[in-house]
């Protein structure tokens, strides 16, 4: 086995902290890139602080690396700039495959982020490089963000028709981790939840593990983005890969 270390950027945000997680259970070297310092104390991995938006650090902390699994994420403009600042770095220091985690549907979604992180994708597969691309859909953690926010007033006040298929942002990690010790392999299959969801049943499972009582008024969602959600680009239903549900993560988590 390779002691080279594998380079995860974003290594303590919401999905790479899996993938690290996973990674050193398989006895693998890790590096992570962030953008904070390092923190006081040891920790298992190698640290690198790096700037995304300006690249500083980043060839350095590449350099040696078996593997890049690209985790740190922007908004729109800054999520392509991210890529191409990764790319750069990687193909100066030569590194031999870059792993990139998108989201289902990306190509077919007209919501702004969701072509940014199309055109990253464009980016790392036209890089030159060895690549990857896994997409998934909606982490358990963002449904829960959303729906906690809209329970917030008395009465929540859902998308009528919208079904999301949420996932466990571990078992996406697992598979990232999984790819990073693999050969570079494309576009690789979608990564799904077990269970695709009305998003009122899920608001429904929410109030229900919270303890809270609210009325739930769904209302038509407009726009081309909305119209995309109801048409279900964002599913994977061929791909039931994980299998935590939401029930289980609220369970867990609340």
């Amino acid at each position: 086995m390779t002691s080279a270390p594998i380079l995860v950027t974003g290594g303590t945000g919401r999905l790479g902290k899996h993938v690290v997680r996973h990674l050193l259970d398989h006895g693998r070297p890790v590096r992570v890139a962030s953008r904070r310092e390092a923190p006081p104390g040891s920790v298992p991995y190698e640290w690198a602080t790096v700037d995304y938006r300006r690249g500083d650090g980043l060839t350095a902390a590449i350099e040696g690396a078996s593997a890049v699994v690209h985790c740190a994420t922007g908004l729109v403009r800054g999520e392509v700039r991210l890529a191409e600042s990764v790319v750069s770095a990687a193909k100066a220091a030569e590194c031999p495959h870059l792993i990139y985690i998108s989201i289902v549907g990306v190509d077919r979604h007209p919501l702004g982020y969701y072509r940014a992180k199309h055109t990253a994708e464009q980016v790392v597969s036209g890089s030159g490089l060895g690549w990857t691309v896994l997409r998934a859909t909606q982490f358990h953690d963002l449904v829960l963000r959303i729906v906690s926010a809209l329970a917030r007033p008395p009465v929540l006040v859902a998308p009528k028709a919208l079904r999301l298929q949420p996932v466990d942002a571990g078992e996406v990690g697992a598979r990232l981790a999984a790819l990073a010790e693999d050969e570079p392999a494309g576009r690789v299959p979608d990564f799904g939840g077990p269970e695709v969801h009305e998003f009122t049943d899920l608001a429904r499972a929410y109030l229900s593990a919270a303890g809270r009582r609210r009325r739930i008024l769904t209302v038509p969602p407009v726009g081309g983005s909305f119209r995309a959600f109801r048409d279900g680009v964002h599913l994977a239903p061929a791909h039931t890969d994980g299998t935590v549900t939401f029930s289980e993560f609220l369970a867990q988590r609340l």
